[in-house]
């Protein structure tokens, strides 16, 4: 079973500041997902082979169409920012 110093330990790992009823509930939660894994470790896999994907994949692509593009109007006309015809955004880098 947790206890408290335990989910104080988890959220300073974690870099969180947690208030006391989140504490609680965290308490609760954690506990919980440990009692799914006891049930997980009861089960015999010993026949079940390794999997990373229990489902096939599938890709879902759709057709490569050629069609008509938006114009560099419309596309600006959805930019918070335009300047001389082109998007404009903050800079990144500093000006060296």
């Amino acid at each position: 079973m947790l206890d408290p110093k335990q989910i104080d330990h988890v959220a300073t790992l974690a870099r969180l500041g947690l208030s006391d009823e989140e504490k609680q509930t965290m308490l609760t939660e954690l506990a919980q997902i440990l009692e799914h894994f006891q049930l997980l470790e009861a089960l015999d896999t010993r026949d079940v082979e390794p999997t990373a994907q229990v489902i096939p994949l599938v890709n879902t692509m759709r057709e490569d169409v050629v069609e008509e593009s938006l114009s560099p109007d419309a596309v600006l006309a959805n930019a918070p920012r335009v300047e001389a015809g082109h998007i404009a955004v903050p800079a990144v880098l500093p000006d060296d």
